[in-house]
């Protein structure tokens, strides 16, 4: 169907914007955000709105963990008559400048969580290595994706206290992804489960005074790498990096004794840069952390990312992290604050980690599930 955008030069295909290149159901597009404040890493928000032009949905989440506690918000509507518009209910995204500034709204609602946020670009963007999957004959994944390190400057609040988020003490960092996307299925009240062969995985990302650093990578087992993509970022306005890409990753990680789960404590990377310089980062663990399980990650009791929920739907609710049962629901799949250190340097972000059972190192961890 036509829709405003229409109006607009760049169509890539004979026909309206609102239809993409497959009719494969896994077809998504989605905007992510975290934010954190420097150097606490004591309160997390996680943010993220999803398109579904082929289950004709669009569904998104805002949450925040703080004080062991994690509030979710969750939301879901048809996508047409509206096919373009990145508002869901009292949550919206605005794009005020491309690769600059976007607005984060959440209107008071009944979960008590709200806010008005403005994400600025901090760091020239990083685009991924392509991703691409066949499984018998059948591509299963053919996405792209890039991530942006900023700031952040608005307001938070949760059940009736308001934070000032201000520019000079809080960052953040968000991404943009689209096309074919793999399915992840974890939520046992809704099987059958996605099944996954051994393996190890760490999205890490650090901002630092005057640079950003992004490393991804996968193996299956130490050492054999099936996906890697990472960079090392220069300021908005400066002249980028000329091809200094990650090459490659070694890893030695500590994990923390917590017997509800695979939590990191702390972790060093040797990161091989394509120049043949060395990246060596000591990271460490801060207490937020935002399990994605919140935002449907993988799914949650029985509603999946694309599900067509009817006309509007919204749910929340507020998770006591402590409680064993809470953890066992959430899983591992999360987004963790990180302080980072390289050299001289002290940088922040977050990290993303799982280890598959079977996978031949930290065998300590493989009892709890990895996504």
């Amino acid at each position: 169907m036509l829709s405003q955008q229409d109006d607009f030069i760049g169509h890539q295909l004979p026909t309206t914007f609102d239809h993409v290149m497959s009719s494969d159901p896994s077809w998504m597009e989605r905007l992510w955000y975290t934010g954190h404040p420097k150097p606490g890493g004591d309160v997390l928000f996680d943010i993220g709105l999803g398109w579904h032009p082929n289950r004709n949905v669009m569904d998104g989440f805002a949450g925040v963990a703080v004080g062991g506690m994690q509030y979710n918000f969750r939301a879901s509507r048809r996508l047409r008559p509206n096919p373009l518009t990145t508002a869901i209910g009292p949550l919206r995204i605005e794009i005020i400048e491309g690769l600059r500034r976007h607005r984060l709204v959440l209107e008071a609602n009944e979960s008590g969580l709200s806010f008005d946020l403005e994400f600025v670009a901090t760091m020239n963007p990083h685009e991924e290595e392509p991703h691409f999957r066949r499984r018998n004959g059948r591509v299963t994944e053919q996405m792209a994706r890039a991530q942006q390190f900023g700031t952040y400057r608005g307001w938070l609040e949760i059940e009736g206290a308001r934070r000032a988020i201000a520019e000079d003490s809080w960052l953040g960092q968000r991404d943009h992804s689209w096309g074919i996307r793999a399915e992840m299925r974890t939520d046992e009240t809704n099987p059958p489960l996605t099944f996954y062969p051994p393996f190890f995985y760490v999205w890490t990302t650090a901002q630092f005074a005057n640079r950003g650093l992004h490393l991804f990578f996968k193996e299956r087992a130490p050492g054999d790498l099936i996906y890697i993509s990472g960079e090392e970022v220069s300021p908005i306005g400066a002249r980028p990096h000329q091809g200094l890409r990650l090459h490659g990753v070694s890893h030695d990680v500590v994990w923390a004794d917590d017997p509800h789960g695979q939590t990191v404590a702390s972790a060093a990377f040797e990161a091989r840069m394509s120049d043949g310089s060395v990246r060596r980062l000591k990271v460490r663990a801060l207490p937020a952390r935002y399990f994605l399980k919140g935002g449907l990650y993988g799914g949650l009791n029985g509603w999946s990312h694309g599900d067509d929920k009817g006309k509007l739907h919204v749910e929340h609710d507020k998770w006591r992290l402590a409680d064993p049962a809470v953890r066992r629901l959430a899983r591992t799949l999360g987004d963790h604050v990180i302080e980072v250190t390289d050299g001289d340097e002290i940088g922040y972000g977050i990290m993303e980690y799982g280890v598959g059972n079977g996978y031949a190192r930290y065998p300590e961890v493989q009892r709890h599930p990895a996504i």
